[in-house]
Parts: structure tokens; sequence; C-alpha cells
């Protein structure tokens, strides 16, 4: 009998061939992941992206693949459970004006992908938040591949969660009263004092 346990990922590197008959067919990999994800301006690239760039500041270890379905976005090698939220001004589809930035901070069921059991009560896993806005205004030169055109803001989840305006989502406005915006450079040492004002 086949086993039905979750499946670990491996790192794959993109010279892998799609088959047909059991022979190559001349198209890899990395033509997917072109066709799939070069528009690294898009909403879903762009947050993936966000929590690559967090995850290379963090320290962690980026050869071991992202989990899609963990219930927070990333762990430190110290155990600090991340979630990362992205927004930014431009975007890849037609605008009449840039867009404001608002990020979702709804508590939610937990879900664990090891027993595909969930939670009866809603929380936020993560010990951190970090929002990752793409501050670069300008379309014809907007880059999100480059960090100097990002900055962060990072939050304690306790400071979240004491947050009286709203449970459910918070604006840019309400992120700079809360904390101030840091550089690529300051976001490991910064998740790891705003994770110590959750045991304050």
């Amino acid at each position: 009998m086949q086993s039905l346990d979750k499946i670990q990922a491996t790192l794959k590197t993109g010279h892998e061939q799609l088959l047909f008959n059991e022979k190559p067919t001349g198209i890899s990999l990395i033509d997917f992941w072109r066709w799939n994800v070069s528009d690294i301006l898009s909403n879903a690239t762009r947050g993936i992206l966000a929590e690559f760039i967090v995850a290379t500041a963090a320290n962690i270890n980026i050869k071991i693949p992202r989990e899609e379905w963990n219930s927070y976005d990333l762990e430190t090698p110290d155990g600090i459970k991340i979630e990362v939220k992205s927004g930014a001004y431009v975007q890849s589809w037609f605008q009449r004006e840039l867009s404001k930035i608002t990020c979702n901070t709804k508590a939610t069921l937990k879900w664990n992908s090891q027993t595909n059991e969930t939670s009866n009560v809603p929380t936020r896993i993560a010990d951190v938040y970090v929002f990752c806005l793409l501050h670069h205004d300008n379309k014809q030169t907007v880059d999100p591949l480059n960090f100097n055109h990002w900055e962060f803001y990072v939050l304690a989840t306790k400071q979240l969660n004491d947050y009286t305006r709203s449970q459910y989502s918070i604006t840019l406005k309400s992120l700079q009263k809360l904390t101030s915006a840091i550089s690529y450079d300051q976001l490991n040492a910064e998740i790891k004092t705003k994770n110590l004002l959750n045991v304050i």
C-alpha cells in the first residue's frame, strides 16, 4: 500500500527535462520557471520574492525549498517564526494612480501540513511580522531585484495583538506609527530585537 504522508520537496537545478514517452522533450524546468514567474512585479510573484529576500537577510537556508503550506512563512536558524507581507505602489497592470498600501493581518486557523488537521481557534502563529514595501514609485525604473527599492517594517506579534484599531489589516500610516522603516542590511537584527518584545 502506498504511503500518503507529506512529500518533502527537493531543490531542483532547473535543468530537469519534461518527458514524453519517457524521453526528454528539450523543454526544461527552467523554461517553466521563466514562463511562470518572470513578471516579478505581479502580486503573487512579488510576495514570494519578498519571502526570499527576508529569508536571505535572516540567514535562513535557501537550499531547502520553500514550504508553501506552512502556518507561517519562514523560520530562522534560532527558531523565530516569521510571517511576510508585501506591498507595492506600482503594479504590472494599468494604473490611474499609485496603489494604497494595506496589509492583511487577520488571525487564521492553523493547518498542520504533516497531519492535514486544522485548529479550531484563529491565531497568529508567527512570532514576528515583516512588512516588505517596494517603495520605488517610478514604473519605468522600478526593480524588485534591487534591495534599495525596498523598505521593511518589522513588528512583534504582540504588537499586532495589542493593536486596537483593527485586528484584520494595517495601513502603511499605522505601520509607521508603530515602527520605523529599515533597510535590507538591518533586517536580521531587527527581527531578533522585535521577537524579544513577545516575552516582555
